[in-house]
């Protein structure tokens, strides 16, 4: 029998929806608030990829991915989900939401997404939030599954992540070296 340890500490990340740039500017605001200093942004682009949120959203909604500086402890992440989704209701109307808010983590070898809906790929957390797995690291790239959305199987994604996978290396190492190594939980 294997004894369990605790995981190490991943980097957060967050993919943002919003139906204007500056509806995306507010929520990486209130974002930076929330959970500190934001270490990379990816550009912002146009986001057509479905009609899922045409309803709320309207035609012309923009797509970003950030990262955080803060490093954090998986098991936080359907308690970050829930927080995402609190902070969603601050943009909704009785049209529907305007901003949506997609955290999750990487880590060395994959990255992992939020979900508040169920399916055969998606495991339970807690508080009605699931987690997907949904890049994985592997010769030298992030790769999607199956199952991925296209955004996230996009080269310029992929690229973002590898540089934010870059960056959350570098942290590690500083962090073994670091004598309290606890100034990034």
């Amino acid at each position: 029998m294997a004894t369990p340890k605790p995981p190490r500490l991943v980097k957060l990340v967050v993919g943002l929806l919003a139906s204007s740039d500056a509806l995306l500017a507010a929520a990486r605001q209130v974002l930076s608030d929330r959970f500190g200093p934001i270490d990379a942004a990816s550009d912002v682009i146009a986001w057509a990829l479905s009609t899922y949120y045409r309803a709320e959203m309207g035609e012309a909604i923009r797509r970003q991915f950030l990262s955080f500086e803060r490093l954090i402890a998986p098991g936080k992440l359907a308690g970050f989900k829930q927080m995402t989704n609190e902070l969603e209701d601050a943009w909704r109307t009785a049209g529907g939401r305007h901003v949506n808010i997609d955290p999750g983590y990487l880590a060395a070898t994959k990255l992992v997404l939020a979900s508040t809906k169920d399916a055969a790929h998606r495991v339970y957390l807690s508080g009605g939030i699931y987690a997907e797995a949904t890049l994985q690291f592997s010769n030298g790239s992030f790769g999607p599954y199956p199952c991925t959305y296209p955004d996230y199987a996009a080269a310029d994604a992929i690229a973002f992540f590898g540089r934010v996978r870059a960056t959350y290396l570098a942290q590690l190492r500083l962090q073994s070296t670091t004598p309290t190594g606890s100034n990034l939980h």
